[in-house]
């Protein structure tokens, strides 16, 4: 399997370091083949080539058999005229990578919710109320004058159709059931839209029982009945926003994974940003990048029907889960106390014991 490893911006690079010595153990023990080429995004290709996303990286997105995102700091990039382009956009659009699949479960001692969450949400990717990627050229985003500030949401029947039928699918392997979150009672055009198209899917899918759920309402569930749910399937700001509420609420957002899927394209991406705040102090929490990984290494056993990934990508979950059931063995964000290279060396000696 070639992976194409992007470590993106602050601190980036140090939870993917931290993912790429987990990948080299599970490739020796469990026959990956795997091979791992780096390329610059970010700050880092900007100063280098002057841009955050350079053509030939995203280029190579679509070459290699995954991709591994780090986290970038798009909100200080200069403008697309002085080449900054969020790389995390660009990958998306170009490839179609529709939907956007995070799991969340909870994890006693550190959720604080009153009963078990065990959920996937499947957030649209690709447009929605996320402007840098609504137009084939220039932003979405406008201001006519100094005191006005425009913007426009993009909702296609192609978009939501792709991201019903991947939440359907997991679905079925699941506990059979999906919530579609949206918000149609004032946005009756556009989330009406995607309702539509999710209850065309379901029509296909008569094993699977469909449920809709305004979006206000879906954050009072979760607190209050995080049972309910299954799998959620949203659009793009929804689906963001109440994945990161289901990781806090489940134990933390460092321990959410993220796979942002298309056609015969993956990227595995951590769900958290890029922290500048703890940049290079070496403190990093890695779990939600490597955790994002083994995501795509279970895609391509799926894909490629070889087991091997599959069984790798559980050895790793379960390394990660007993690190983070024991106190001593979590990073500080967790209330513990190790760095992130200290984790990663727990992580690895429970992978190999």
């Amino acid at each position: 399997m070639r992976l194409l490893l992007l470590p993106g911006d602050a601190i980036g690079p140090e939870i993917s370091a931290a993912t790429e010595r987990v990948l080299r153990v599970v490739d020796e023990a469990f026959g990956l083949d795997l091979e791992v080429e780096h390329a610059d995004i970010g700050w880092a290709a900007h100063e280098a080539v002057g841009e955050t996303m350079p053509q030939a990286v995203l280029d190579r997105v679509g070459e290699v058999d995954g991709t591994i995102l780090g986290p970038v700091s798009h909100l200080h990039y200069p403008s697309r005229a002085e080449g900054g382009r969020n790389p995390s956009a660009a990958i998306r659009t170009t490839y179609r990578l529709y939907s956007n699949v995070r799991p969340a479960r909870s994890i006693p001692d550190l959720t604080v919710l009153p009963e078990e969450l065990d959920l996937v949400i499947v957030r649209e990717n690709t447009e929605g109320f996320y402007s840098d990627r609504n137009m084939v050229a220039g932003s979405g985003e406008f201001m006519p004058d100094e005191d006005l500030a425009l913007s426009v949401r993009k909702v296609s029947r192609r978009a939501c159709n792709a991201v019903a039928e991947e939440a359907f699918r997991l679905a079925a392997g699941r506990r059979g059931r999906v919530t579609a979150v949206h918000k149609a009672n004032v946005l009756k055009l556009s989330d009406g839209l995607f309702l539509d198209e999710v209850r065309a899917v379901a029509a296909r899918h008569p094993g699977v029982e469909l449920r809709e759920l305004i979006v206000d309402a879906a954050t009072a569930h979760l607190v209050r009945s995080p049972r309910e749910f299954d799998v959620v399937v949203t659009t793009n700001m929804f689906g963001d926003i109440l994945s990161d509420l289901a990781c806090a609420l489940s134990g933390s957002l460092g321990l959410g994974g993220s796979l942002s899927l298309g056609d015969g394209v993956a990227v595995a991406q951590a769900q958290h940003g890029s922290a500048p705040d703890i940049a290079g102090q070496g403190v990093a929490n890695p779990t939600s990048l490597i955790l994002s990984t083994t995501m795509l290494l279970r895609w391509w056993s799926g894909r490629t029907g070889a087991g091997q990934f599959a069984r790798a990508a559980d050895a790793v979950d379960a390394a990660v889960a007993d690190c983070i059931a024991d106190p001593a063995t979590r990073t500080r964000d967790l209330r513990g106390s190790l760095t992130t290279e200290q984790f990663t060396t727990a992580l690895l000696t429970k992978l190999e014991s």
